[in-house]
Formats: C-alpha cells, structure tokens, sequence
C-alpha cells in the first residue's frame, strides 16, 4: 500500500476512536442512572395494634427478606392511640388496628380494609395460677386485684361486652391503654389477674398461665389493615398490605397464635 494511503487510513481510525470513546463513557453513565439496584431504598412506617407486636416483628423481618431494598418500620400501641396519630397526621403508610370499629372511623383516612387475622380472649394469671381463677365469675372475687384494659381500647371494649353479656361487675385497680400493659401487671405481680388476647398471654408463658375462656362467652377480636391515603409510598404500602392476606404472612400470624379471618 502506498504510505500516504496507510497514513490516511490510520488516521481516520484513531479519530474514529476517539469520537466512540466518549460516547461509550455516556452510554455506561445513562446505565448507571436506569440502573434498578441503585435506586435508593423504600422505608415503610406501619402503625400497628400493640397485641401484634410479636407476629410482627417476624413478619417485617420476612418481607424485608423477600424484598430487597424495602425497610419496615413499626409502631406499636392501642388501636386508639394509632386512630389519633393518624387523625393528627403522623408520617406513616399503613395502619392495622384490633377492631373493626376503629379502622371504620377512619374510612376518610385510610384505602379499603381487609381483615388478616382474629383472636379471642383469655384469663391472664400469675405462673401457676396461684388464685386459682377457673372462669370470669372468679373476677368479681372480692380482694382479687384484677386489671383491664380501658373501655376506648378494643381488648377493653371486648371485656367490657363478655362481662356484662353474664352480668357481671369487675372493679378493676387499674385500666390501661393496651393490652401489652395488662399483661404487664400481671406478669410483675402487681395484678393477679387481667384479660388479655390469647397471642399476648402465649408470648409471656415464662411468667403468667392463660385460663380459656368458652366461645360461648368470649368475643372474637377482628384485625383489619388498610393503607393511609396521606401515605407517600402508596404503591409499596398497597404491596404490603396485600402481603399480610398472602400466605406467607398468614403462617406467620398462625403459629404466633392468631385465628384465620
């Protein structure tokens, strides 16, 4: 080949080079940006009723797992304190209450609810039930120091209806605003006896024993969750609601002692 021609030719494919490098370095950029694994992280904050505490805190730590970059976040307390937060315009995304009644009062608030799960209650005792408390008759045992749940809570508002569906009067020393801190009382001795869910009184069997109470006098406890309208992850709150109906999430509730809905 002549060498003016092998010149040209050489020089034509450096310059070539040269323009393609760039545009290659902007390609790789763009990719970056489209990238899904590098998109910041969701963090989903669920207002959730103090007796699911237990269920879920293993039910976040599953559906972390099963999705990645989704971070849950709970807070816990009486259904009628998440009402209030709510009402008051707390940052959160999702909201699981212990009662229908409640999440019904916030229908201006929330998305469509779906019940995930029931319970009913039973007689929380010390160790050994050293009272020797058989049935809610036993509560009105004068000198029992028995504590309850406020009436606005729902486990107070669900002792209030099975004791006054037989006709009788418990005078508690105390009325509490969830049922976390009856089982408390109880569990350190400053009670002898409470009425609790059945999840919550299972989750403390190191310190307090659980009397049955018969379904012909108990209440069945309904749990449903909805998303928050103010919400600012609508699409991942939605997802996670829906999650807590699957199955996964229903095992979960199931072997921590919660009923079907």
């Amino acid at each position: 080949m002549h060498p003016a021609l092998a010149g040209r030719r050489l020089a034509t494919t450096v310059l070539s080079v040269a323009l393609l490098v760039p545009l290659a370095a902007c390609g790789s950029d763009g990719g970056d940006r489209d990238d899904a694994s590098a998109a910041p992280g969701t963090r989903l904050t669920i207002l959730a009723a103090a007796s699911l505490t237990d269920a879920f805190r293993t039910a976040g730590t599953a559906y972390e797992k099963a999705h990645p970059g989704t971070e849950v976040t709970f807070s816990f307390a009486g259904s009628q304190e998440l009402a209030a937060q709510v009402e008051q315009g707390a940052p959160a995304d999702a909201l699981v209450t212990a009662d229908v009644r409640t999440m019904d009062g916030l229908a201006s608030e929330t998305g469509p609810s779906t019940v995930i799960a029931k319970n009913r209650l039973v007689i929380a005792t010390g160790e050994g039930n050293p009272e020797g408390i058989r049935g809610l008759e036993d509560l009105t045992r004068s000198g029992l120091k028995v504590v309850l749940a406020a009436p606005e809570v729902p486990v107070g508002r669900y002792s209030k209806q099975i004791l006054d569906a037989r006709k009788l009067t418990v005078k508690p020393v105390s009325q509490e605003t969830d049922v976390r801190a009856v089982l408390s009382k109880v569990a350190l001795g400053e009670a002898d006896a409470g009425l609790v869910y059945r999840t919550d009184a299972a989750s403390d069997a190191g310190r307090v024993d659980a009397v049955d109470i018969p379904d012909a006098q108990n209440a069945v406890a309904s749990y449903p969750a909805a998303t928050l309208r103010q919400s600012e992850n609508a699409e991942a709150a939605t997802a996670f609601v829906q999650w807590l109906a699957g199955p996964q999430a229903q095992k979960i509730l199931r072997e921590e002692g919660f009923q079907q809905p």
